[in-house]
């Protein structure tokens, strides 16, 4: 028995034993601080644009997170999560998806926006719940939140000041990628998807800041610029009207002064702007006064509403919704045919049983930013929980605008909504 022992031992120590034990820390890390590679994942969906033929980096991403957090569920015997005023409408719209997607089931393009708009936000929701129980991961949440909203100002701030050579990654920058190659439009490579992300770290950096609260100050005197720097009015007009009313929400009198101070700043530097004769200034009253995107816009609305009426309960095909859509509009030479309307494109994708559905699941997330006592929560959930109805209203109404397909948005507003969901089920 001894001389098995001290073999045993021997072996432990061996080369191979030690390379196979450098194999498994990452995994030891991942299962000990599994919202770092929570985060880790978020990041590669921040930098993973559309354009680029680098589509499998994501998946893969969540792949890891999906496995390293099942893992240490089963290892902790932790029952999956399941809130059934969100998770059922989530299924429901997952299911319409993935069978509209198997009308056409080799058409990647199609199977990658079904798992960017429905499966990651699904995944990413009950995963956020059992990851982000306790404050040393909410923390670790707080620093990446401060972390990207630095990176994305500096990268608008730097767009509009022209220090081109300051912007990273180089991608941003290639006209032949992506759209808004004129605006900061960040890696996303569409500048609503980056002014939305910039409007919504901005909420969640003064809702969680503890103890970054100086850098957070000094990025929101900065954030009006990278916000004027993408030269979307729908973001202009969101970010100063949940500026406002962040200030009056969160209730602290300094914070009601600050964002009062900060929303008429920047439309004084705004307008300040305007009446200088620059490029800048240029490109705000060329983009003010542009009238053509919105006419194209209208054009697109009127033909979708048609097509959903044609088809109201059962949708159409993806190919199909495209061709027809570019069909109905013979007459404008337009890069890509996009409902541009997230709400309309649910009619039309999914009939009316996919706008309920969606319906149903906004109700129940307004839902959760009802508050009780600020002794029930840590101070940051319960200043989340009331900054989470300005979060949704700057979602709902850019969605108005856009198709909202953007992972890193979606991730981010489905992150929040796991987050306060873990905080109901185990208040720290």
């Amino acid at each position: 028995m001894s001389s098995r022992t001290t073999t045993w031992g021997a072996g432990a120590s061996s080369p191979g034993w030690f390379a196979i034990g450098l194999l498994l820390r990452p995994l030891q890390l991942g299962l000990a601080f599994p919202s770092v590679i929570y985060l880790a994942a978020m990041a590669v969906f921040l930098f993973r644009p559309p354009d680029l033929d680098f589509y499998h980096a994501d998946r893969i991403a969540l792949g890891v997170l999906v496995f390293v957090v099942a893992l240490r569920s089963l290892a902790l015997r932790e029952r999956i999560p399941f809130v059934a005023g969100l998770s059922l409408p989530m299924l429901g719209l997952v299911v319409l998806a993935v069978l509209r997607a198997l009308r056409e089931p080799f058409d990647v393009q199609t199977w990658s926006l079904v798992a960017s708009k429905f499966v990651v936000p699904f995944v990413l929701l009950h995963v956020t719940i059992l990851v982000f129980r306790d404050a040393n991961a909410r923390m670790h949440f707080e620093i990446f939140v401060i972390l990207a909203l630095a990176y994305l100002v500096f990268t608008a701030v730097a767009f509009l000041a022209d220090a081109r050579s300051l912007i990273f990654p180089r991608f941003i920058l290639d006209e032949s990628l992506g759209i808004h190659a004129d605006r900061a439009r960040g890696p996303f490579l569409q500048a609503v998807a980056n002014g939305m992300s910039l409007n919504i770290l901005g909420i969640l950096a003064i809702a969680l800041a503890q103890k970054h609260r100086r850098v957070v100050l000094l990025l929101w005197l900065v954030l009006p610029l990278a916000v004027l720097a993408t030269m979307t009015r729908a973001v202009w007009i969101s970010f100063a009207v949940s500026t406002v009313a962040l200030g009056f929400r969160l209730g602290a009198p300094h914070l009601r002064r600050a964002c009062l101070g900060l929303a008429l700043g920047g439309l004084v530097f705004g307008l300040a702007i305007g009446f200088t004769d620059n490029s800048v200034a240029n490109s705000l009253r060329d983009r003010t006064a542009e009238r053509g995107p919105v006419e194209a816009r209208m054009a697109v609305y009127d033909a979708a509403w048609g097509m959903f009426q044609e088809r109201p309960l059962i949708g159409w095909t993806a190919a199909g919704m495209y061709s027809e859509l570019a069909r109905r509009m013979q007459g404008y030479r337009l890069r890509s045919f996009y409902v541009h309307n997230t709400y309309l494109s649910l009619l039309i994708e999914f009939g009316i049983p996919g706008l309920v559905l969606y319906g149903i699941l906004f109700f129940n997330l307004f839902r959760l930013g009802r508050t009780g006592t600020a002794a029930d929560e840590s101070p940051p959930i319960f200043a989340l929980r009331k900054a989470w109805p300005i979060l949704l209203c700057v979602y709902l109404f850019n969605a108005f605008f856009v198709d909202m397909a953007y992972q890193f948005v979606i991730g981010l507003m489905f992150t929040v909504a796991g987050m306060l969901c873990s905080s109901e089920e185990a208040p720290s």
